[in-house]
């Protein structure tokens, strides 16, 4: 198995069009049908990366920026941003195209994680990242205070281990700024 994997040979662009069944009463993309195009994407990604199946381990940081209209062009964007053992993080970038208007919007982001298996569903060793810009390198370093944010929240890790997010928020230190209650 390859050892390392740049973050470009993971990158998937996929490109729906908002038609009247994905939307809303107000004529908007319905959010549970961006997630699914989110999570299909992203999948297709971590799938170039492990060269494996991959199932969704989590979708989270989901930020809705811009609703995006009845028509509308979606361009959706996955790359691995960060490999663990078995596991991969997966930043998904989406725009919104109004062609008759000629405008153009980045209107969602997220990270998801995905889990490489094995043909009897078991997780798998994956390559390592390489990351070869400021941007990956700047995705690739902050996945792991992502990893340990989700493991502490899902109650799989510490908050006392998560060494990453110590360093941010300098839980050893007492808080100055907080009042004391009388």
């Amino acid at each position: 198995m390859v050892k390392q994997k740049l973050v470009s040979e993971s990158e998937v662009v996929m490109t729906e069009l908002v038609l009247p069944n994905d939307t809303n009463p107000l004529n908007n993309l319905m959010g549970g049908r961006l997630m699914h195009w989110m999570d299909i994407v992203a999948a297709i990604a971590a799938q170039k990366h492990s060269n494996r199946i991959v199932v969704t381990a989590a979708a989270d940081s989901i930020s809705f920026q811009h609703p995006i209209a009845l028509g509308n062009v979606v361009t959706l964007k996955a790359q691995v941003t960060r490999s663990f053992n078995s596991s991969m993080e997966v930043f998904i970038e989406v725009w919104a195209e109004d062609i008759p208007a000629n405008k153009k919007v980045k209107t969602h982001r997220a990270f998801f994680t995905f889990v490489a298996v094995d043909q009897n569903g078991r997780p798998i060793e994956v390559p390592s990242v390489k990351p070869s810009n400021p941007e990956e390198e700047e995705l690739y370093a902050g996945a792991l205070r992502r990893r340990q944010l989700r493991l502490v929240l899902a109650k799989r890790m510490s908050p006392n281990d998560a060494v990453e997010l110590k360093s941010i928020f300098n839980f050893d230190e007492p808080d100055k700024t907080a009042k004391k209650d009388k």
